[in-house]
């Protein structure tokens, strides 16, 4: 009979062959496994799952309700070969996430960021002009933080004015059309990145730190927090405030007021936004609709005049 290590080994095999990165349920699942090996347990059961995914007190409940959703997952494949396997019902450990209220950044507070950015101690290395280029393009492609730092030059196509993003979120590529002036601001970061780094060792990706490797994820946030700090954005005692993933936000919102003060029919372009910043779903898009009073107000005067038209 195979072994339930050996069953979530193939599972884990076959999703991942359907294209499904499973990093989470890869890291958790022979954790469950080990846990049902040390009470000499064979089969799933309900009970079980749940002390597993409820075993840390220091796990948030969202933590909770997403390590019971991978066992189910793994459970329903499971029981096509083992029907003993019982499957945890959907709706034990409910939890409904909550979105992060978005920051839209103003004009001005864009460029303190970028000026900002300029101004990094550079100690002979690149750090200033990488961050200048991310924080910037950032601000104006809508790429998500980590679609940024996974460009690699070669993705890069200054004559098409595009950008190849590949293997984004749930595995996605698509690409990303540039505005010539973002195209002509990228241009000139790419010609210091070569001077820069001619004649020596640099990786393939855009943006590279001192050292000349991809940017690190939690150096990029420790970086962004000291120059929100710089620029009066947070206090020195805050430990939330705007986050670098509101310069999407902004993007979005931006994309759709801009939509609404020109006389478009965002109803009928909203599915270009959603396909351009990469969502699976409309509905994902939607939800940039409620998070800016401005935008709000825009929708409104045009529910209005339409009104006052059949009145």
């Amino acid at each position: 009979m195979t072994t339930l290590r050996s069953a979530v080994q193939q599972y884990l095999a076959m999703r991942r062959s359907l294209g499904f990165h499973l990093s989470e349920a890869g890291r958790l699942l022979p954790k469950f496994v080990t846990f049902m090996e040390q009470r000499r347990a064979s089969v799933v059961t309900t009970p079980l799952a749940l002390v597993w995914a409820q075993q840390s007190q220091t796990v948030q409940p969202a933590e909770r309700a997403r390590r019971l959703s991978i066992v189910r997952i793994f459970a329903r494949y499971h029981q096509a070969t083992d029907p003993r396997t019982e499957i945890p019902p959907d709706g034990m450990l409910p939890y409904r996430p909550k979105r992060a209220h978005p920051y839209l950044y103003s004009d001005d507070e864009i460029q303190r960021l970028l000026r900002a950015a300029r101004t990094l101690p550079a100690r002979g290395g690149f750090r200033p002009w990488a961050y200048h280029g991310l924080f910037g393009l950032l601000s104006v492609s809508g790429l998500r933080l980590g679609e940024a730092r996974n460009l690699r030059v070669d993705d890069v196509d200054l004559d098409a004015g595009v950008l190849t993003v590949r293997h984004a979120k749930f595995g996605k590529s698509r690409l990303v059309p540039l505005h010539a002036s973002t195209g002509k601001v990228l241009a000139a970061y790419l010609a210091r990145r070569r001077r820069h780094w001619a004649g020596r060792s640099v990786s393939p990706y855009v943006f590279v730190s001192n050292w000349g490797n991809r940017l690190d994820v939690g150096s990029v946030h420790r970086t962004f927090y000291a120059l929100s700090r710089q620029i009066g954005l947070r206090q020195a005692s805050d430990h939330r405030g705007p986050r670098i993933h509101d310069l999407r936000h902004r993007f979005a919102a931006k994309t759709l007021w801009r939509w609404y003060r020109t006389g478009e029919d965002p109803e009928r372009r909203l599915p270009i936004l959603s396909a351009y910043l990469g969502h699976v779903h409309v509905r994902d898009t939607y939800w940039y609709l409620s998070a800016w009073p401005e935008l709000m107000r825009e929708v409104m005067r045009r529910v209005e005049r339409r009104w006052e038209g059949r009145s």
